[in-house]
């Protein structure tokens, strides 16, 4: 058969690399409208809710339970079930609807009624509802910092570039689980060598997250996992009470924590129930709003190669998030994942995001390679960063991040290099080398460090569980060893730990170390001229970027 030229041109396209698949509700392959939905209804008797989108009680699975008893308000969900879908979709989109009257209405939605009411909405729709439904004022990031040695060196030095850039949150994890502990301590030390309040966490199973928080090494965590089906959840040995309980953990202890869901998840465990991805995420939304958790890290997350294969599944991903926003609880919103092999495509989906702004926009920009990122790969890498900062100044938009100069990267990165250096002389741990210093202040990846002993390396970082070295350990060695205004950082940090203030909503803390949540710094959008905008200090630094020619280049 002779060929188009032009379809032979296009087959050779990026976007033909990615995987397409038509619906198939029977498994889950469905984005927002599954003919297995279910239709919304509810039932009280005696204060009690006995019947639950076309549900008897007696037929109820545990997340059905879960949400009836811990979610949905009894007292007012019959009156709000008999609101239109429609009418509730448009107060949504209406900037006179204040969000306190949405976040009223979500205490008597069933997961079949939100499901039916994002249905009616289309993507610009969603986009002007998250502008509005979004807990915190001012958007802000976050971003992966790993490497696949675990190289603690290079990874202080990339943390200290990443807080450079303005992430306020910074995650890691592990290629060798043994060590953590040590990905845990780089990851704190090299944020705050650049200024205090940034948040960390190492994502691992869960004890030994929580161990690594308790000793004030991490201040949050996120990858703590939801399902929307019962199946699945029991294929994890979980429940919606245990995880309610380790969240409670996390709390009595001063560290964040928000739950992971997204949709996608219950389909790449054979679980979906012949369910759409947007109602089983629904679910998992409200059980977390039951569990009085801060809030959720969604937008199908390591799961977005199955809600991108189906048809309006991006339009789904960020419908969940829309969701979130609209039980009152803070949003990390995905673009932590690489999907396609498509930068148009990548680029339109993370701009769901960026442009109404959420509380942290990526859940993970990688600020390293993509080939470094231990979580399989970013929407983004550090080779898109002038991308990104270049579409935050042609939208005049705020994406969390700021224009950085060559000199203080190089600057930051030694001192987070040297950091650590005086940190594992002190302690007797596996030395790190001049060579090694001088490696990660100009490294770009691992390739460029020398290779460490990892099986020293590794006794060493099981000593810090084993002795139970902490995060005011630290900052007393690095007080000792000169470096005081990163170890006033760190203990300034757990301080944070002990006032609790930034276990609220959407919290994060600033260069200034105070806190600002949905509580002190709410999100009050209603209309042009309302909620957060740009101030002229903060518009001046990302308009200022390194490529812009100013006319005094030519005096």
């Amino acid at each position: 058969m002779k060929r188009s030229k032009r379809f032979e041109i296009l087959e050779e396209r990026p976007v033909n690399k990615d995987g397409f698949v038509q619906e198939w509700p029977e498994t889950g392959f469905v984005a927002m409208e599954s003919p297995n939905d279910p239709k919304p209804s509810i039932k009280v008797e005696n204060g009690r809710i006995v019947e639950l989108d076309g549900k008897r009680r007696e037929d109820f699975d545990m997340l059905d339970q879960f949400i009836s008893d811990y979610t949905i308000d009894a007292s007012i969900t019959e009156q709000v079930m008999a609101l239109d879908s429609v009418e509730i979709a448009r107060k949504l989109v209406d900037i006179n609807v204040p969000r306190s009257e949405i976040v009223e209405l979500s205490k008597g939605v069933t997961p079949a009624k939100l499901l039916e009411v994002l249905n009616h909405m289309n993507v610009v729709e969603m986009m002007m509802a998250l502008q509005k439904m979004r807990a915190r004022k001012t958007p802000s990031n976050q971003c992966h910092v790993t490497n696949v040695r675990d190289n603690p060196v290079l990874m202080a030095a990339d943390a200290a570039e990443a807080g450079l850039y303005g992430f306020d949150e910074q995650e890691t994890t592990v290629g060798i689980v043994r060590y953590a502990p040590f990905n845990a301590l780089a990851l704190l030390v090299g944020s705050q060598t650049v200024r205090g309040g940034i948040l960390t966490q190492d994502s691992l199973e869960e004890a030994t997250e929580l161990r690594l928080a308790m000793l004030g090494l991490t201040s949050y965590a996120e990858t703590i996992s939801i399902y929307g089906t019962e199946p699945v959840f029991i294929d994890g040995d979980d429940t919606p009470w245990s995880k309610s309980f380790l969240a409670s953990a996390y709390a009595s202890r001063g560290a964040k924590m928000r739950f992971t869901s997204g949709t996608g998840s219950e389909v790449q465990m054979a679980g979906a129930e012949g369910k759409s991805m947007l109602y089983l995420e629904i679910r998992c939304v409200m059980m977390a709003k039951g569990a009085g958790v801060q809030g959720l890290q969604n937008g199908s997350i390591s799961c977005i190669g199955i809600p991108a294969s189906v048809p309006s599944g991006l339009r789904a991903v960020l419908a969940e998030n829309l969701a979130t926003t609209i039980f009152d609880l803070e949003v990390a919103s995905g673009n932590d994942q690489t999907f396609s092999h498509s930068e148009i495509r990548r680029t339109a989906k993370m701009l769901c995001q960026m442009l109404p702004g959420t509380d942290f926009i990526f859940a993970g920009f990688s600020a390293v390679p993509n080939n470094e990122d231990m979580f399989a790969g970013s929407n983004m890498d550090s080779s898109d960063l002038d991308d990104y900062l270049i579409i935050q100044r042609d939208l005049m938009v705020d994406g969390g991040l700021k224009p950085v100069d060559e000199e203080s990267v190089i600057e930051a990165r030694y001192q987070a290099a040297k950091s650590m250096q005086a940190i594992f002389d002190e302690l007797g741990f596996p030395a790190i080398t001049d060579e090694e210093v001088e490696a990660a202040t100009y490294a770009n990846s691992s390739e460029d460090m020398p290779t460490r002993n990892v099986v020293e390396d590794l006794k060493s970082a099981e000593q810090i569980l084993r002795d139970g070295i902490s995060g005011f350990d630290i900052a007393l060695v690095l007080e000792k060893r000169g470096y005081r205004q990163t170890a006033e950082r760190i203990f300034d940090m757990l301080k944070q730990r002990v006032a609790g203030d930034y276990l609220h909503t959407s919290a994060i803390i600033n260069k200034d170390n105070h806190v600002m949540s949905a509580v002190n710094d709410e999100n009050d959008y209603s209309g042009p001229g309302t909620g957060y905008r740009l101030s002229p200090e903060r518009w001046e630094e990302i308009k200022n970027i390194r490529q812009a020619i100013s006319p005094q280049d030519f005096d």
